[in-house]
């Protein structure tokens, strides 16, 4: 069945607002521990640089096979909001916990647990937000989206500073103290986030469907897959730049100050960008985005300086505010409405199982060559994914011949 015709509602629906409110609760529990794990890790439970990449590889790939899974279980059923309650009800509930691990195998239990719940969720959540937006506004609705996130990883790590810092409080303390806003996560997205009811056809896969159906995804998409793929595997975990910044000299508090501040550049330029791709195209801005990641790597594995570190980071902000929103509606325009969920589990599913290897490969270079092979690598896998870049069409699916 074919879908029904858009809407060209240039207003931004409610469903859209109050996912982003959840992502900004959501972000603000957990950059309150995030930036602070490696130094948790490291300090208060001795482990090392292989440990750190482990936990976090682990982590990743865990929530994107369940973003596949995710993905294509939502356009199955019809149905997006259960998988993503259950997703955000999951990871708000056990990410606390970490404030009370007494060893580094037990923080891989939780991070795992915390992925799984954020493997559930993502995918459901970002199909949800592109079948309720028309076409034409896809990229400021994902950066809308995105700049609440981003604004919650600004407050949670400024409270952390503020627990840290004047309040003398104990990383664990800071951990614990995340159970708040997780708290009014698991209220809000139980009562609030609202799905609209749609038929079978009519923007979400019949429910009968035996499976995903990856080759009505069409060529496009899979080059878009295969770009983020080789990007990916040199985009380890910003854990390693976070223990960067510690190895030379910053401390606790002034490290989740930073992290804030850099969440801010990433919630300045998402919304303004997104909007931008809606006008000129996607392709342009994203392969931005990698040149300016391809930069900062190069830089932080040859500046030793600390004010040059602490800018270098700044400037990584620019590089999420090109991507996330843009690479999320190109996807969407990619893909056919029934096969949104499918398309964007793919999507998450490419990126997170790449970073396994990535953040392992990292961590070996960082162990046995130090920073800069480390750092260079990351720079030229970014290069090479520009190119392939160049291979993606700026046009969406047969069934949508405008795109986005």
């Amino acid at each position: 069945m074919a879908e029904p015709a858009p809407s060209r509602s240039t207003v931004l629906p409610t469903a859209v607002i109050v996912l982003g409110t959840v992502s900004l609760l959501t972000d603000l529990s957990s950059e309150m521990i995030y930036p602070l794990l490696p130094l948790y890790l490291s300090t208060v439970l001795g482990a090392g640089a292989l440990s750190l990449g482990l936990i976090e590889g682990v982590a990743e790939s865990t929530a994107a096979l369940l973003k596949v899974v995710s993905g294509v279980r939502s356009d199955r059923s019809g149905r997006r909001k259960p998988l993503l309650a259950f997703g955000y009800t999951l990871s708000n509930a056990v990410r606390p916990l970490i404030g009370l691990a007494g060893s580094w195998p037990l923080v891989l239990l939780l991070r795992f647990a915390d992925r799984v719940g954020k493997g559930l969720r993502t995918s459901p959540r970002d199909a949800l937000i592109a079948d309720v937006t028309d076409e034409t506004i896809r990229g400021r609705a994902y950066g809308l989206h995105r700049a609440m996130d981003h604004a919650g990883a600004v407050l949670g790590p400024l409270a952390a500073m503020a627990l840290l810092e004047w309040g003398g409080w104990s990383l664990s303390a800071v951990f614990l103290a995340s159970a708040l806003p997780a708290a009014l996560v698991i209220v809000t997205v139980l009562l609030a986030v609202r799905e609209p009811a749609r038929p079978a056809g009519a923007g979400v896969a019949a429910p009968q469907a035996s499976g995903p159906r990856w080759a009505e995804l069409g060529p496009g998409y899979r080059r878009l897959l295969l770009a983020l793929a080789v990007f990916t595997l040199g985009n380890s975990s910003d854990a390693f730049l976070l223990l960067a910044l510690s190895r030379a000299g910053l401390s606790a508090g002034a490290i989740s100050g930073l992290w804030a501040a850099q969440h801010v550049v990433k919630m300045a330029s998402s919304y303004g960008i997104g909007r931008l791709s809606d006008r000129v195209g996607r392709r342009g801005l994203m392969g931005l985005g990698w040149l300016i990641y391809a930069g900062v790597y190069a830089g932080f594995g040859a500046v030793s300086h600390t004010g040059g570190l602490i800018a270098l980071f700044l400037v990584y902000g620019l590089y999420f505010g090109c991507t996330e929103p843009v690479e999320r509606a190109w996807v969407a325009s990619l893909a056919p409405g029934g096969l949104r969920g499918s398309a964007f589990g793919g999507y998450h599913g490419t990126i997170g199982l790449t970073a396994l290897p990535a953040s392992l490969l990292f961590g070996v270079l960082l162990q046995r060559y130090g920073a800069g092979p480390a750092f260079g690598a990351g720079a030229a896998l970014a290069l090479a994914a520009v190119l392939l870049l160049l291979r993606v069409p700026e046009a969406g699916h047969p069934a949508r011949p405008n795109g986005a």
